[in-house]
């Protein structure tokens, strides 16, 4: 996609937005870490990204895209609704990415990962958030998202655009720190699957 296509995506998406019908629920977990100078690291299944990007933007929170071509897309259309991007994954290009992460958490700002990306499977976490905030000293907040109304696309990940006018719900749940974390050092990613559904199940429209 040009980076035009990009920007006019974004925009359409941004007009979209507009239109839903918003309820926030577990934002407070956000804002205390954020009052008590904890890095959030937020983590959202891939299919569910657009919503907590859209409720998120301006707030200059770095997101990890994939270094494969076709994710170009959305690295434009993060930048154009004020994210920081660093390219990479938990393959092609992962483990410079996550370094670089690494290093943003530890200055204390707040980034973001889909932990089943770039290709899934779907809704299967890697381990790549927990540790990185782990390392960093960060906390993760794992995001459920639904909606009244959806579109769905022939993607891996089912990717889904709430309709206009639709309810949409978008529940930030329990942060999972480094230190819960690291009791369970050899099973980081169903720790981090479980929290995950666990999000995405209290947001059930």
């Amino acid at each position: 996609m040009t980076s035009i296509g990009s920007l006019v995506m974004a925009a359409v998406a941004w007009l979209l937005g507009r239109t839903w019908r918003l309820e926030v629920v577990g934002n407070e977990h956000v804002e205390q870490l954020r009052r008590s100078g904890t890095p959030v690291v937020f983590a959202v299944w891939h299919g569910y990204l657009l919503v907590p990007l859209w409720h998120r933007r301006g707030e200059g929170v770095t997101l990890l895209v994939s270094e494969h071509r076709d994710a170009e897309y959305l690295a434009r259309a993060a930048r154009s609704w004020g994210y920081h991007v660093v390219r990479g994954s938990s393959t092609r290009g992962g483990i410079g990415g996550l370094k670089r992460i690494m290093g943003i958490i530890s200055l204390g700002r707040d980034v973001a990962f889909t932990p089943d990306g770039p290709r899934g499977p779907r809704g299967v976490a890697k381990p790549g958030a927990l540790r990185a905030a782990m390392i960093g000293g960060g906390a993760v907040v794992p995001i459920g998202a639904d909606a009244s109304s959806w579109w769905r696309l022939g993607s891996w990940d089912r990717f889904a655009i709430p309709r206009p006018f639709s309810r949409v719900r978008l529940v930030y749940g329990s942060p999972v720190t480094s230190e819960a974390a690291s009791r369970f050092p050899q099973t980081i990613g169903l720790v981090l699957t479980r929290h995950l559904d666990i999000a995405q199940q209290a947001a059930k429209c």
